[in-house]
């Protein structure tokens, strides 16, 4: 799934390989998938798209822009994959969009569980994406403890740690998935609730938020997801699907997994004390 270093690492990688390209073919969709949401009819997208060059890419939230020429734009969010390919590389049977270049490579657009693949002109019609634009990232220099404190603060004090930061896209692009990491860092149960943190505490899960964001986008995202290219990320999570059967690196207890608020938490119950 897109969450911040995902989509700040892919971005960074359109830029380099696809500014400047001509698209030149709109595929729609081989596989229809019931959950890949567009912007109006999606066989109009070759219309709007063809001709035009690709000017510039921009990461934010859960969202990757590729900017065109005319003002307009194609988007995809957290849930869809999005990969380049030469023009040497077979073309994939099955995919929910396929972009190609006046070089021969081209993007493919695959939609896992649900997802955006959105193209228009002007402004997109999604307050997620408003919102996202708007605000600042934990990765900038302006998202200080004044801003973290402002989010902590305008929330109601029975929120849980997950609550807090990965719902209501009160921080875009902060999921469930760069979650795990960012609390164990700041040895904070993810069902912790607000009201008993302490200063010493947001703080030190203000200094973890920045650090394990920073890290995971410097190493190309997780390796629980691929980039631009089909690899999968340099940064080795510490709680996810892939070490679920490791011990705590810190301590040696068994990782615990748990559903919570509609999908899964792990932790440490001994360095991630409830209370």
């Amino acid at each position: 799934m897109i969450e911040i270093p995902e989509s700040k690492t892919i971005s960074i990688q359109a830029g380099d390989a696809l500014i400047g390209k001509r698209i030149v073919e709109i595929c729609p969709a081989t596989s229809p998938h019931k959950f890949a949401f567009y912007h109006g009819d999606p066989s109009a997208y070759g219309k709007l798209l063809n001709g035009r060059s690709i000017i510039s890419a921009r990461g934010h939230g859960m969202f990757v822009d590729l900017c065109c020429e005319g003002d307009v734009f194609i988007t995809i969010g957290d849930g869809t994959n999005v990969r380049y390919c030469s023009s040497a590389e077979p073309v994939p049977e099955k995919y929910q969009l396929l972009m190609g270049f006046d070089d021969g490579s081209f993007l493919v657009f695959t939609v896992a569980m649900y997802g955006g693949i959105w193209a228009y002109k002007g402004d997109l019609d999604n307050k997620y994406h408003h919102g996202s634009l708007n605000s600042i990232s934990p990765l900038d220099n302006n998202f200080d403890e004044n801003y973290f404190d402002g989010i902590f603060k305008n929330t109601h004090k029975d929120l849980s740690m997950k609550a807090l930061l990965a719902t209501e896209q009160r921080i875009p692009g902060l999921g469930n998935g760069v979650l795990q990491d960012i609390l164990f860092n700041a040895k904070l149960h993810p069902k912790r609730k607000k009201s008993g943190i302490t200063d010493a505490q947001k703080a030190g899960l203000f200094s973890s938020l920045k650090l394990t964001l920073n890290r995971m986008t410097d190493l190309g995202g997780r390796d629980t997801e691929k980039d631009l290219f089909g690899h999968s990320g340099g940064y080795k999570t510490i709680l996810s699907k892939n070490t679920i059967l490791n011990p705590c690196p810190v301590c040696g207890n068994s990782i615990i997994k748990e559903a919570y608020m509609g999908g899964a938490v792990y932790f440490c119950p001994v360095c991630q004390t409830l209370y």
